[in-house]
């Protein structure tokens, strides 16, 4: 925490959606207290979608691309906030004081899957960005 600030990384799977939307979050709402990163343990690409809704919110995340953990790896992060089960069951190990704590968000594109219109679809990316930003609000985490 060289910086003053608390080092987060948000991970989900593939870096597409909700990891970006909360780092997006972190940066608007947190940046004096949160120096925020983002990665997959895959890469999926920047969904559309998720940079639409953000956007709607007034935070633009359309620079941001999808990473892949190991491109971080040289990073010594404070906290890992993984924002899905399978990232919380494929988290790899960090070294030292890093601490991991989970927060389970649901997936848009697959809540979407189904939606009859473009408004649908849009509908639940509106949703769970939202609930990402209260997650953010509460920054930093007390237990941590």
């Amino acid at each position: 925490m060289i910086s003053g600030k608390i080092k987060v990384l948000f991970l989900c799977t593939g870096n597409s959606c909700r990891s970006q939307m909360a780092e997006g979050w972190a940066r608007a709402l947190k940046g004096d207290v949160v120096e925020a990163y983002s990665a997959g343990i895959e890469t999926h690409g920047l969904n559309l979608r998720a940079v639409r809704v953000m956007a709607e919110a007034g935070v633009d995340i359309s620079t941001h691309r999808s990473k892949n953990i190991a491109e971080l790896k040289d990073v010594d992060f404070d906290l890992v906030i993984t924002l899905c089960g399978d990232a919380n069951e494929r988290c790899p190990r960090f070294p030292g004081k890093t601490k991991v704590i989970h927060a389970g968000f649901g997936d848009p594109p697959k809540l979407a899957a189904d939606a009859k219109t473009e408004e649908e679809a849009l509908s639940h990316y509106r949703r769970v960005r939202d609930e990402i930003k209260e997650f953010i609000k509460s920054f930093p985490p007390t237990s941590f």
